[in-house]
């Protein structure tokens, strides 16, 4: 273990009065304390003279700093519990957990679920701090219960407006401000009826989801309907194609997706909707293409896909490397599918759709030198014909599917 140790505190809205004595012992051995400048005025200048520093933005400068100090003991302050959406977790990635001593307060989240007597197992927690409020689309479904850390005084007025802009606007919401201080404040009213009213900037915003009749239903599970996605020119994994497509590519914690002639973006989409710590990035060589896919994936609430417009396979230069890939155009293009095999990690998935004879036998060569499988799938739909029904097929998909040794 090299560098100095870091303590890490949590103090709530009911400032040095909250504080556990373990969690006091850290602050007032710190040489220096650091914090945003409300979490700063919670500990009083009489308890603790040594010098104040106000948390930067951007943060990197000071992680940077941390990662080199071996002697000023240093005490961070951080809102609530620090190891949920907080500093804490910033720090345990950037210097290792093994420099932490963490102290947590009791989180906003804990909190709110006590005000609302609801069971915290059953109740999700979605961060919007420093992320657009967009984030909050991807939870809702009728029934869901959810807990949105917001901040700022139009917080709770920007998650209402993404509830009511995806069809919740029944949806109960309740906003907690300064939550286990002695100023506590409860307001309720409806996604539709909130309005903007501001609200105090330390706040959490709790939903209690009921879709509007008529609204679309959108489940996590891969295979949303095809209309949840605009497109400029029609171009879309379908469906049934999709559902098959995600459950070949296996979405899993914290891994990270190609998904190479990104089209709209419904692929990554759905990865990351599927498995809300994994990552993507989506290449299309169109412009406004890619830029449908980003619009898509904010509306669709996973706006943290990576959207890059480049052309494949002269972009995978620049590309972390990945756990999965999907190739879902330009199958015909010299070397690529030979390349991406290359990029993909050991033990990575790589899946591939052909509709055109052309890129079939891409895919024929693809699994003779790789090896995997290939499946073809036919798919009909029951359509009017005249006064009667009859059935009326889709393009026939054919998929190479292959995991890397």
């Amino acid at each position: 273990m090299s560098g100095g140790r870091i303590a890490v505190v949590g103090i709530g809205a009911d400032g040095w009065a909250g504080l556990g004595e373990r969690a006091r012992a850290a602050i007032l051995a710190a040489d220096e304390l650091v914090g945003s400048p409300r979490q700063l005025a919670l500990v009083p200048a009489d308890v603790h003279a040594a010098t104040r520093r106000t948390l930067p933005s951007p943060l990197e400068p000071l992680l940077d700093e941390l990662a080199e100090r071996t002697a000023a003991s240093t005490c961070v302050l951080a809102s609530g519990d620090p190891m949920l959406h907080g500093i804490g977790a910033t720090l345990a990635r950037r210097l290792g957990p093994q420099r932490l001593d963490v102290h947590p307060h009791t989180s906003a989240f804990a909190l709110a679920c006590a005000r609302l007597g609801w069971p915290q197992a059953d109740v999700e927690l979605v961060s919007a701090v420093a992320r657009v409020p967009d984030v909050v689309a991807r939870a809702l479904a009728p029934g869901r219960r959810v807990v949105v850390l917001a901040t700022g005084r139009d917080g709770a007025a920007q998650v209402a407006r993404v509830v009511r802009e995806r069809g919740y606007g029944p949806s109960r919401l309740v906003v907690l401000e300064q939550l286990g201080g002695p100023a506590e404040r409860r307001v309720e009213a409806t996604a539709e009826d909130w309005g903007d009213a501001p609200v105090d900037p330390l706040h959490v915003v709790v939903i209690d989801c009921r879709a509007a009749p008529g609204t679309t239903l959108l489940q996590r599970s891969p295979g949303l309907p095809d209309d949840a996605y605009a497109t400029t020119d029609g171009q879309l994994t379908k469906r049934h194609v999709r559902a098959m497509t995600l459950a070949a590519l296996q979405p899993l914690p914290g891994q990270l997706l190609w998904d190479l002639g990104a089209a709209s973006g419904s692929i990554a989409i759905e990865w990351l909707r599927a498995e809300p710590s994994a990552r993507a990035i989506a290449i299309e060589r169109r412009a406004d293409r890619a830029a449908q896919a980003a619009s898509n994936a904010l509306a669709l609430g996973v706006p943290q896909l990576d959207v890059r417009t480049a052309t494949a396979p002269a972009a995978y230069r620049d590309l972390p490397e990945p756990d999965a890939i999907f190739v879902g155009g330009g199958l015909t293009t010299e070397d690529l599918v030979a390349r991406a095999w290359a990029a993909l990690r050991p033990g990575g998935r790589i899946v591939a759709n052909a509709v055109t004879l052309e890129g079939e036998a891409e895919l024929v060569v693809a699994r003779a030198r790789f090896g995997g499988t290939l499946t073809r799938v036919e798919i009909a739909h029951a359509e009017p014909l005249g006064a009667l029904t009859g059935w009326r097929a889709q393009m026939a998909v054919v998929q190479w599917a292959a995991t890397k040794p």
